[in-house]
């Protein structure tokens, strides 16, 4: 005998419509259509019934097994997406929280003090020059009036690139002052330029680094004499250094580039073991400066007896080891975010110069 399939139909539609997982759902799907299930054991009966009640009831079971399978089916689909569903509702993340906190960046000490003196000598109408790092021997040295005997050129001090195919060497700049060169070739006087950027010799300690930043001055013109330079570089320090009073003095020395040379020392007090600029009765050399000497202007095509100009020029980073208390330069070039932090500027931090330099 054949179990009534309507009522087959309606146990297991149900018992599929309540399943809750997909567990249970294989556990119908056994018990009806396994080998041993009730629909399978029913069409394995069929063989007990005569012609066209076995025909009918077998079209029945057929249609009966394809739509429990049907209901299996779309009952396991449904049961993968709730658990898909499930599942991302679990391992969402919450875009409504605040974001992690990001590290605020910081100008470098260096780029802050290239700023400075810039706009400082701007203020005095000087503008940007700038040259390659990579020069030749006669914008180096041999236009300077450095002669071939002088220690800067030796290898020991001097980067050197391999010879070119007419055999010179070119060399990583010592200094700025092959931008003064290139100017006076290119722009008739007068001249009124500061030339800062990257230099490289070779030397490497807690005040040197092979590579470092000089800014170097130049002006060239009529009737320029050493008052202008004085008068010059007296306004720049105190500017710099917000120092209204600050003693400087100019102290006799040697360039091969200018004549007369000095020194500039800015007055200061190493009391208690530490260093303070503007007081005291000890001094600090900070730059070198001299009148450009007249073989210098002779070599860039300029008629000394008609003009003549000064020049001076100092290292940056030692300028802002002074002026922000940084005591080794090495960490200048390290990347490390404590020292940035710390020796580092805001974006919106106002410079530490100017209310103007007469103010």
């Amino acid at each position: 005998m054949l179990p009534d399939l309507d009522q087959l139909k309606a146990t297991y539609l149900s018992q599929i419509a309540e399943a809750d997982g997909l567990d249970g759902l294989d556990a119908i799907r056994v018990d009806a259509l396994g080998k041993k299930g009730n629909i399978s054991t029913a069409m394995k009966n069929l063989g007990q019934l005569d012609g066209d009640a076995r025909r009918e009831a077998g079209q029945a079971l057929n249609a009966l097994k394809n739509e429990i399978a049907s209901a299996i089916e779309a009952k396991k689909e449904e049961l993968a997406r709730a658990a898909l569903d499930a599942r991302l509702a679990s391992e969402q993340v919450d875009v409504t929280l605040s974001p992690r906190p990001e590290a605020e960046g910081r100008i470098h000490p260096l780029s802050r003090t290239l700023e400075e003196v810039t706009a400082i000598f701007a203020e005095m109408g000087f503008t940007v020059a700038e040259g390659p790092d990579i020069e030749s021997d006669f914008y180096n040295f041999t236009a300077l009036n450095i002669p071939p005997e002088h220690p800067a050129r030796q290898e020991h001090d001097t980067f050197y690139l391999p010879p070119d195919a007419e055999g010179k060497r070119k060399v990583l700049r010592t200094h700025t002052s092959p931008v003064q060169i290139r100017t006076m070739e290119k722009i008739e006087p007068p001249i009124r330029i500061i030339a800062p950027g990257r230099t490289y010799r070779s030397d490497h300690d807690a005040t040197h680094s092979p590579m470092f930043h000089q800014c170097e001055g130049l002006v060239i013109g009529k009737d320029i004499h050493m008052g202008h330079l004085k008068g010059c570089l007296i306004d720049f320090c105190r500017a710099f250094f917000g120092v209204d009073d600050l003693p400087v003095r100019f102290r006799p020395s040697y360039f091969p580039f200018t004549e007369p040379s000095a020194e500039v020392d800015i007055g200061c007090s190493r009391e208690g073991g530490g260093l303070k600029i503007g007081a005291g009765d000890d001094w600090l050399e900070i730059l070198g400066s001299g009148m450009v000497n007249p073989k210098v202007l002779e070599n860039c095509g300029i008629d000394p007896n008609e003009y003549q100009g000064f020049a001076f020029g100092m290292g940056l980073e030692r300028i802002a080891m002074l002026k922000y208390g940084i005591p080794d330069l090495r960490p200048f070039y390290d990347s490390d975010l404590r020292w940035m932090r710390h020796y580092g500027f805001m974006p919106f931090d106002p410079p530490s110069i100017h209310l103007g330099l007469g103010a």
